[in-house]
């Protein structure tokens, strides 16, 4: 079966900024709970020196941006190599 290169990046990169607004929210509401699941991921990690609870900074969009421009170079780059690898 091959894959629609151009819809799974598409639908990647939505849902990766969906997803990234979401995270900012929760942050923003629940920035404690954020802190322990952050530490959680990252195997218990201090994070208490570099956390900032200012979850709408100045890079927000520079981070959304980039974060939905590289899902979508990956979606694209998975689905391609994906076809050539079933040929």
């Amino acid at each position: 079966m091959k894959l629609n290169a151009m819809g799974l990046a598409n639908a990647s990169a939505v849902f990766t900024g969906i997803f990234y607004v979401f995270c900012r929210l929760a942050i923003a509401l629940f920035p404690d709970l954020s802190v322990r699941v952050t530490r959680s991921g990252f195997h218990g990690f201090d994070l208490a020196n570099i956390w900032t609870p200012r979850a709408f900074s100045e890079n927000f969009l520079l981070g959304l941006v980039s974060a939905v421009v590289l899902t979508w170079i990956s979606g694209w780059l998975f689905a391609w190599l994906y076809n050539k690898f079933i040929k």
